[in-house]
C-alpha cells in the first residue's frame, strides 16, 4: 500500500510523476489557497503535506494529523507553520532556501533601479498615452546609483548577494545584522556594518531581508519613516508584515520619504483599492521573488526531496528544527 500524500496546489509536471511513482498523492485544484476545513479534512489520513506558504498549518491542523510524518513546504519561509508544535509532535518540516537566493537578490535590484530610475511610471506614462512633449532639464528626473548608500537589514544569503549585486554598480554598503560578520568578510564584501539607528538615517537606500517575527512586526512604520532621509527608498522582497502598510502610505504620499519598491504586502493578493496601488512613487510586483523558471524547478526539486527524506523518517535537506 502506497503512503497518501497530499498537495496543497500542485507541482512541475516532473515532479507530480515523480511522486506518483512513489506515492498515492491527491492535488488541491480548487480556490487558493486551499480552504482550511478541505485542508483539515484531508491531513487526517496522509502520512506527507507539500504546502505553499499562504497555507496555515497551524497547531490546530496539525492535531488532525494522525499519520503525518513530513510537512515540505515550497518556499524559503516557513512562519505559516507552527514549526514549534511539528517538532513536539515528531513531524520533519522542509523548507527551500538558497536556491531563490539569486531571484530574489535580483528582483531587489530591479526595484532599486526601478523605483530610483522611474522605469515603470515611465512604461504607464506612455501606455497611458500622456506622453506629450520631450522632458527639459528638470522634468522627470530620477537618481543615479554610484555613490548611493544603499543599507541592508538581515545580511543573510539574500543581503549579501544584493550587496555584490550593488558593488557593482559602485553603491556605499552599510548593514545591520544580528550577528556582525567578521572584518575580513565585510572588507571581501565591500560592506561596512552600522546600527539599526544609522542604517535608517544615513541609508538612500534601505532593503529589508529579515523574517517576520514578532520582533519584526510592522518594525517599518512612521517612527522610522521620519528618521529616514526624505530622498530616501525602501525595498521589502522580506515578508508584508514587517512594514506597516498604513503608514508606509502616509509617508510616500506626504513625500517623508521618496519612494519605495514591493513584492511582499501585508495582504496577498493585495486588496483591489489598496491606496498602494494608486501611488506613483510605488513600484509593485506580485510577491515573485523566486519567480524564474530555472528557480521554481529547483524549489519543485527540492521540495520533493524534503518530503521523500522526511516521510521516511529522515532529516530534509533543509530541515527546520527536527
Amino acid at each position: 500500500m502506497k503512503k497518501k500524500v497530499f498537495l496543497t496546489r500542485t507541482l512541475h509536471d516532473f515532479a507530480l510523476k515523480e511522486l506518483k511513482k512513489k506515492y498515492q498523492i491527491e492535488v488541491h485544484k480548487g480556490k487558493i489557497p486551499i480552504p482550511q476545513t478541505k485542508l483539515r479534512s484531508k491531513i487526517k489520513d496522509v502520512e506527507g503535506l507539500i504546502c505553499f506558504p499562504y497555507d496555515k498549518i497551524n497547531k490546530d491542523v496539525i492535531d488532525l494529523a494522525n499519520n503525518l510524518k513530513v510537512i515540505s513546504t515550497y518556499s524559503v519561509g516557513f512562519d505559516h507553520i507552527d514549526t514549534k508544535y511539528a517538532k513536539e509532535k515528531k513531524i520533519r518540516v522542509g523548507y527551500t532556501p538558497e536556491v531563490l537566493t539569486d531571484a530574489t537578490a535580483d528582483l531587489s535590484f530591479s526595484l532599486l533601479i526601478d523605483v530610483l530610475r522611474r522605469t515603470s511610471e515611465g512604461d504607464r506614462i506612455i501606455r497611458d498615452k500622456k506622453w506629450k512633449v520631450i522632458y527639459g532639464a528638470y522634468d522627470y528626473v530620477g537618481f543615479d546609483l554610484q555613490g548611493k548608500t544603499l543599507g541592508i537589514l538581515g545580511l543573510g544569503r539574500i543581503g549579501k548577494t544584493l550587496a555584490k549585486r550593488a558593488k557593482a554598480f559602485d553603491m556605499n554598503i552599510i548593514y545591520h545584522n544580528r550577528n556582525r560578520l567578521s572584518k575580513s568578510k565585510e572588507k571581501s564584501l565591500g560592506v561596512k556594518h552600522a546600527s539599526f539607528e544609522r542604517l535608517v538615517s544615513e541609508s538612500d537606500i534601505i532593503s529589508i531581508h529579515v523574517p517576520h517575527t514578532k520582533e519584526t512586526d510592522r518594525m517599518f512604520n512612521m517612527k522610522i519613516f521620519r528618521k529616514m532621509k526624505k530622498t530616501a527608498f525602501l525595498i521589502n522582497t522580506s515578508r508584508g508584515k514587517v512594514v506597516n502598510e498604513k503608514d508606509l502610505v502616509i509617508a510616500l504620499k506626504k513625500k517623508i520619504i521618496a519612494g519605495a519598491g514591493l513584492d511582499v504586502f501585508e495582504q496577498e493578493p493585495i486588496d483591489k483599492n489598496n491606496p498602494l496601488a494608486k501611488l506613483q512613487n510605488a513600484v509593485l510586483t506580485p510577491h515573485i521573488g523566486s519567480s524564474t523558471k530555472e528557480t521554481r524547478a529547483k524549489m519543485a526539486e527540492i521540495t520533493v526531496k524534503n518530503l521523500n527524506l522526511g516521510i521516511n523518517g529522515k532529516k530534509p535537506i533543509y530541515s527546520v528544527g527536527y
